[in-house]
């Protein structure tokens, strides 16, 4: 929510997650801010992030950031074609495309009863995505129309495209930086818990 002063004696407006801001300065438990739209207000600081994450697919690490300082570092499994783009979804007899997707990501949903220990669920397929399996003629135009809709709505996109979905940064890895995974980014399950409590819904994810 952002709000006129200080206080939540006046909101302007309610904020959706991942809403882009511009930091301008915090005194006690409040910060000032400005959106992109060039309003200015004021939001708790509580409710304020700077973390996120970076996936090396070449180097097969996941890395933890809050704004420019590096937090942490971890070895991570991926699928069998890590060095590929994820172009369309992946089966028994196309294990070629159980790959990483590139791209920015969000962390959309947090799963805590995951077959895989834990999971971070990404918005794949994104904006991007999207356009590359239109022209491509993976997906339908009604299709690319809900994917887009979902993004500009910030909730999970349809997961069930051939296009794939169900990206997630989960646990049961080997912690060895293995590629065993179907295109997910799998951590060892002590090294997931200490990103879980980095992460939560809106949480930027890079991968490339």
């Amino acid at each position: 929510m952002l709000y006129r002063g200080p206080s939540e004696e006046a909101p302007l407006q309610r904020m959706p997650v991942r809403t882009p801001l511009h930091h301008l300065g915090c005194a006690d438990d409040w910060c000032r801010v400005r959106l992109e739209d060039g309003e200015q207000g004021y939001v708790a600081a509580d409710n304020l992030s700077n973390v996120w994450i970076h996936v090396d697919k070449d180097a097969r690490r996941l890395h933890v950031y809050a704004g420019p300082e590096h937090v942490a570092t971890y070895n991570a499994d991926f699928g069998p074609n890590v060095f590929l783009d994820k172009e369309r979804r992946g089966s028994l007899q196309e294990q070629d495309h159980w790959r990483t997707p590139e791209g920015l990501f969000h962390v959309v949903r947090l799963n805590p009863n995951s077959q895989y220990y834990k999971a971070l669920v990404l918005d794949y397929p994104g904006r991007d995505d999207a356009e590359r399996g239109l022209d491509r003629g993976v997906i339908s135009d009604a299709e690319y129309e809900a994917i887009i809709e979902a993004h500009n709505e910030r909730r999970m996109p349809p997961m069930s495209t051939d296009l794939g979905g169900w990206i997630e940064i989960h646990g049961d890895g080997t912690g060895a930086a293995t590629t065993w995974t179907r295109g997910c980014v799998a951590l060892h399950n002590t090294d997931l818990d200490e990103v879980w409590d980095y992460a939560e819904v809106g949480t930027p994810v890079l991968i490339r």
